[in-house]
């Protein structure tokens, strides 16, 4: 993301908004060139002391001179904020990337008055340190070229997946949207344990996530599949395989089949 990009407004000041921000400036985007728009004056200030940015009160402010808008409110308050930009006169120029759990592109581009350019995308927490996992998926009035921006924007924060059918943004929320929690709730889980066996949980806790980070890293960089990174460090009849076929037995693979599943089935609701 070069200085020159286009000025990006957002919609929302939470935790996710403040991390795509520190993604795009820690990547050469110019922090005057956004705008954020939320009811908070002190959360405003508080981005703007931070972060250099600009912050307004209103949408309509926020959303006048940029390019680029990013919704980053509550699924819930959607419907009377995309009403109040519908009314801008300039909106049918602009790229809306929404971050809005379960409200469908289609909702958005009719809420707007149609004919407007519409990116939805699913990232995760991780992207508050720069490590996060995002799917998007454009609609049918978006441009190559403003998908690409709506790429270049989610990669300054992460990593970007592309799908073509909205219907697998559901399967993404079940994976990677929710997928955080899982993989903290099995460190706490390692973490207990540690301490269970009479280590101090300092001592648990540095070794569960540094372990967690390398097995995350070697996944990841040694474009080794994890299956096959597992056999490679479980000798048969060791102790790593005595924990895997526990594991196993205890039926870890229909535990986590049922999970997502019920994740994304919770994706359908809301976007119904």
């Amino acid at each position: 993301m070069k200085a020159n990009s286009p000025t990006i407004a957002f919609i929302g000041g939470g935790n996710m908004a403040s991390a795509i921000i520190a993604g795009l400036i820690a990547h050469g985007h110019e922090p005057t060139s956004i705008v954020v728009c939320d009811p908070d004056a002190q959360k405003r200030a508080e981005l703007s002391s931070k972060l250099g940015i600009r912050g307004a009160g209103e949408p309509s402010t926020a959303v006048d001179q940029a390019a680029v808008v990013v919704l980053a409110i509550k699924p819930q308050v959607a419907e009377g904020v995309i009403r109040e930009l519908a009314t801008l006169p300039s909106v049918q120029n602009k790229l809306f990337i929404s971050v809005m759990a379960g409200v469908r592109i289609e909702t958005i581009e009719q809420g707007l008055g149609g004919n407007v350019a519409v990116v939805r995308a699913m990232p995760n927490t991780p992207a508050v340190v720069q490590c996060g996992a995002t799917a998007i998926c454009a609609g049918q009035y978006t441009s190559d070229v403003q998908r690409k921006i709506a790429q270049d924007i989610v990669e300054s924060f992460g990593i970007c997946v592309l799908v073509d059918d909205e219907a697998e943004i559901d399967a993404v929320t079940a994976v990677s949207g929710s997928g955080p929690a899982y993989f903290f709730l099995l460190m706490e889980e390692m973490i207990n344990s540690g301490v269970a066996m009479g280590l101090h949980e300092t001592v648990a806790r540095r070794l569960t996530l540094q372990t967690a980070l390398g097995a995350a890293k070697m996944a990841s960089e040694l474009d080794i599949h994890p299956a096959t990174l597992r056999a490679n460090v479980t000798s048969p009849n060791g102790t790593t395989d005595r924990a895997v076929k526990s594991f196993q037995e205890d039926g870890l693979q229909q535990i986590v089949r049922k999970a997502t599943g019920l994740a994304q089935q919770r994706s359908r609701e809301l976007g119904a």
